[in-house]
């Protein structure tokens, strides 16, 4: 077999450990756990998976090191008894047997903790929040900084127990160690603050208790903020001097970025380019000449490989590139990159779900995060003919799932090309990851025999019965919500007015001028829609304005993306109109009402973005024509509602095989 990205696939040893490959799994948290914060099936079968994949090193998602005090989620992972660990050496054993070695995170969420989950106040370095407007946390005191230090200790020796190769110490992220460490939010006057060493202090203690637990033998990872990227924090300098108090007896710089004010950087923003934090990997392995690992929204197979042959990294980090695909290393290593299924940066299943949801990990382009592909091994027990109208995401990941089991499959198209509206957005400068998903669909569609794609229909009734199908699946999508407000439909998109939807934006990007200095852009409707006409226009200049009648822009957002768009904002002086309606469109100005007052915002280039809606041209008409017949019909992604791509998907793959096992079929 071949091995591309030779750089990547080559062994490293560090201490008593030999990864097969470079690729190491972030952690990340997943939100399986149990209540107790014991290890589930789920997650022994989520790591499994994705060592299977060939990833070299597994670093699981970070684990309290003491309850409650530094528990930071509701169903955060425990370390802090040793009732925890056989089912840790489950997940160790598990991983081992398929090639891979494991780490595990330990940590302490410090101000980051919440008191309504953890019933106490929080503590932290100083009083200073980890966020702005976050709780007031008590300061520690030297001998409970001891103590705790004696607790990361104990939770690695259990660890080691466990069967973990490594032991990575969370230092960044706005977590405990991080809180003694920024400038931020260390304010104490004690040896523990102040100067580099002294915030270095607490950390350093935890670094020589957890060795001693460990013994020489059970390398360690310290994670860090290297560049914190916000004002008055570290930066990359800073952070150079504090690492000289704590270069022994740390084997892997794990180089992350970003507080929790700044955790588009931390968890990165869909827009920011393959591998680039890689700068930060580099500074720390030029000066301490110790393994580092490189992360950040790195999809690309040759952009990793570049990094480690550079010299930047000694390791390659993925996190959401390996939820988003577990075979992600076997792709690289001996498939075609088209195969890989890249994580669009999206940010909905994984943040949004999590951090502030309080769901579990999800993710928007792979529907089932444990179990991966397994559902192929289910094929059809009798023939079944499978009509999809409609080729988006939803319904070509339907197409191809009714295929991959065994079906006959036609999957008919209105327009000439297909990928659906995902392929219109990813258009958008900032939104161009979102194309690689329509385009891993369409070569996954085009190595299926079974499965025929027919574009330009537009399809009736008549049409979809001729295939004579046991199950129509319909996925016609959606339209932007043009609601009869006066003046909109005779003023949009005509030659004598200056009002577009997002659709006309997207149809004219390359005539918009790079300098839009001193034209005003006014954008109806602070959802995600409008925001991405805002992130468009406002960094070129223009005077932009948003209105929302809702009492927040954004509403719905996960937390990257929130914090992007509050940063995008705030940077271009972005005007923000809320509790405020669109009473009527003009050609050249929208009036609105705010607070009993009606003002008229006159504008260059006038935006309506309300959002989606269902189109549905041919559902009830096939709804009514396969009445009491022998054909099964479903509705699934935005044709049923407008929503996330997410949703379409999901039942794309398990709408489609739970309807055709509840038909016999499989």
């Amino acid at each position: 077999m071949k091995n591309n990205y030779p750089h990547i696939f080559q062994p490293l040893t560090l201490r008593g450990m030999t990864m097969r490959n470079r690729v190491a799994m972030m952690p990340m948290g997943s939100d399986f756990a149990g209540h107790n914060g014991e290890l589930s099936d789920e997650h022994i079968k989520y790591y499994e998976l994705r060592a299977r994949g060939g990833t070299g090193l597994i670093i699981v998602e970070n684990i309290c090191v003491k309850y409650p005090e530094g528990s930071n989620g509701t169903t955060q992972l425990r370390l802090d008894k040793d009732c925890y660990i056989p089912r840790m050496f489950n997940l160790t054993e598990a991983c081992h047997r398929q090639g891979a070695c494991i780490g595990v995170q330990i940590n302490h969420a410090g101000a980051s903790a919440m008191s309504s989950r953890i019933g106490m106040q929080p503590v932290s370095a100083s009083t200073l929040p980890s966020k702005p407007g976050g709780e007031t946390p008590r300061p520690l005191s030297k001998e409970e900084l001891e103590s705790i230090a004696k607790d990361y200790a104990a939770a690695a020796r259990r660890a080691v127990n466990a069967g973990f190769d490594l032991i990575e110490i969370h230092a960044g992220h706005s977590y405990l160690i991080s809180q003694f460490l920024s400038p931020t939010m260390n304010d104490r006057t004690d040896e523990f603050g102040g100067c580099a060493k002294n915030r270095a202090r607490f950390c350093r203690m935890i670094i020589d208790e957890v060795r001693k637990a460990i013994g020489p033998r059970v390398p360690i990872s310290l994670r860090l903020s290297v560049d914190e990227l916000v004002e008055g924090g570290n930066t990359v300098e800073d952070c150079l001097e504090y690492l000289e108090y704590l270069n022994d007896e740390v084997d892997l710089f794990d180089t992350s970025a970003g507080l929790n004010p700044t955790i588009q950087y931390q968890i990165d923003a869909n827009y920011l380019e393959d591998g680039w934090r890689s700068y930060m990997a580099k500074a720390v392995r030029d000066k301490f000449n110790k393994p580092t690992i490189a992360i950040g929204n790195i999809r690309d197979p040759k952009i990793a490989d570049d990094i480690i042959a550079r010299g930047d990294a000694d390791l390659i980090g993925l996190g959401r590139g390996l939820i988003a695909d577990p075979d992600w290393c076997n792709k690289a290593k001996y498939g075609d990159v088209c195969d890989i299924r890249k994580c669009i940066s999206c940010n909905i299943g994984c943040v949004g779900n999590r951090i502030g949801g309080n769901k579990p990990l999800r993710c928007t382009i792979n529907p089932d995060l444990t179990e991966g592909e397994s559902y192929k091994k289910k094929q059809v027990a009798k023939p079944c003919s499978v009509v999809v109208v409609g080729a988006g995401t939803a319904g070509l990941e339907a197409a191809c799932t009714a295929a991959e089991v065994g079906c006959q499959v036609t999957l008919l198209e209105k327009k000439d090309e297909i990928g659906g509206l995902s392929v219109e957005i990813s258009k958008i400068p900032a939104k161009k990851r979102l194309a690689d998903f329509p385009t891993y669909l369409k070569h996954r569609a085009s190595k299926l025999s079974n499965l025929t794609i027919k574009t330009g229909v537009d399809a009736t009734v008549e049409d979809i019965k001729a295939y004579q199908p046991d199950l129509v699946v319909n996925a016609t999508g959606s339209v932007p919500l043009l609601p009869p407000i006066e003046g909109l439909h005779e003023n949009l998109a005509s030659a004598d007015a200056s009002v577009y939807s997002i659709m006309d934006m997207i149809d004219n990007l390359d005539n918009y001028p790079e300098d839009l200095t001193g034209k005003k852009v006014v954008v109806v409707g602070g959802g995600a829609v409008g925001l991405d006409v805002v992130e468009f226009f406002a960094p070129r200049g223009a005077e932009t304005t948003i209105i929302e009648m809702m009492p927040i822009i954004g509403n719905g957002l996960d937390a990257s993306s929130t914090a992007s768009m509050k940063e995008c904002m705030s940077k271009h002086h972005v005007t923000q109109m809320v509790n405020t309606a669109l009473m009527k469109v003009n050609p050249h100005s929208f009036l609105v009402k705010y607070d009993g007052k009606e003002e008229e915002l006159p504008f260059d280039y006038g935006f309506v973005c309300l959002g989606m809606k269902a189109h549905t041209p041919i559902w009830e008409a096939i709804e009514q024509g396969f009445e009491g017949e022998n054909t099964e019909v479903i509705n699934i992604g935005d044709s049923v509602r407008a929503r996330r791509i997410i949703d379409g998907t999901d039942a794309g793959r398990h709408l489609v095989l739970n309807t055709l096992e509840r038909l016999g079929y499989l």
